[in-house]
């Protein structure tokens, strides 16, 4: 079987092995998908070995960290309807990018599909699976499955004209978190998104990372989101429980201080979301205030 429907994105930084392991796991899928990666100024070699072993891979080197940008710099050369992103420690089942595929013919309305994670080498469900399976955001009687109000970048499958319409990710925000913005964007533009339980992708993290950065990005996209989207009231609420509940540490304190320096841009860009996207997402607050699956932002 291929499947001509679907290309897969996935972006890198000096996780060389991590994603050869990656890639040889996307080879060896029955869809055979087109496969573009772009490497975030990686210095270990990362590009050089893509090229010898995977040469079918259509390789992007912008020469510096890019971030989730990196992603939209590889969605500018997919030709295909559908995008599917991965992470370079993650890899999707075989059948799940057509069965994603299927849905997204099948449903003109629907925008996202997220697939089931399974944390490797173990096989257990992410912990956030969870959440995804009772997502308590109401959705249409034709939904196949929950309706989201966000979705997991290394776990999604995306129709191509609608990321490109929403303005892919923005730049400001580089990495964490950096979905719920793009998500929210994309709601008000029309689209549904949804998670499938019968699809899955394969997680195991890499040791190759810094949980402190990755913290102070999750909160400071977290008060960005807030500030740009949420009407005043809420943004206002939000950010004092952020405060209250954050680790005290330089990490939180990094957070607030890049958001609060950003206020000028803030205004320039904030946009309210309509209101029955603001009510869809204002039945995940006793999720997300609950949520250990979400412990990087308090």
């Amino acid at each position: 079987m291929t499947d001509p429907r679907t290309t897969v994105v996935v972006i890198t930084h000096n996780r060389r092995d991590e994603l050869l392991r990656t890639l040889d796991h996307l080879a060896a899928l029955p869809e055979r998908p087109a496969v573009v990666v772009t490497d975030n100024g990686s210095t270990d070699g990362t590009s050089s070995a893509v090229a010898r072993h995977h040469p079918r891979v259509r390789l992007l080197r912008p020469g510096r960290n890019l971030g989730a940008v990196g992603r939209n710099l590889a969605v500018r050369q997919v030709t295909t309807p559908y995008v599917a992103f991965c992470d370079d420690d993650s890899w999707w089942a075989p059948g799940s990018l057509a069965g994603a595929a299927d849905l997204l013919d099948t449903h003109p309305a629907i925008g996202t599909v997220t697939a089931r994670i399974l944390v490797e080498p173990e096989g257990t469900e992410d912990p956030i699976v969870e959440e995804l399976r009772d997502s308590p955001v109401p959705g249409p009687s034709w939904l196949p499955g929950p309706a989201l109000g966000s979705f997991l970048a290394a776990a999604t499958v995306l129709r191509t004209g609608a990321f490109r319409a929403a303005g892919g990710f923005n730049p400001r925000l580089w990495l964490g978190g950096e979905e719920e913005l793009l998500a929210a964007d994309l709601a008000a533009d029309g689209w549904w998104l949804m998670y499938a339980d019968h699809l899955t992708i394969h997680h195991q993290a890499s040791a190759v990372r810094d949980a402190r950065l990755r913290r102070t990005h999750g909160i400071r996209n977290t008060l960005w989101f807030t500030w740009l989207r949420r009407p005043a009231g809420y943004a206002l609420r939000r950010t004092l429980h952020l405060a209250r509940t954050v680790p005290r540490d330089t990490a939180s304190l990094r957070a607030f201080a890049e958001a609060a320096a950003a206020l000028p841009w803030v205004v320039r860009e904030r946009r309210v979301l309509p209101p029955d996207v603001e009510a869809r997402l204002r039945t995940l607050e006793p999720v997300q205030r609950d949520s250990t699956a979400r412990s990087y932002i308090g």
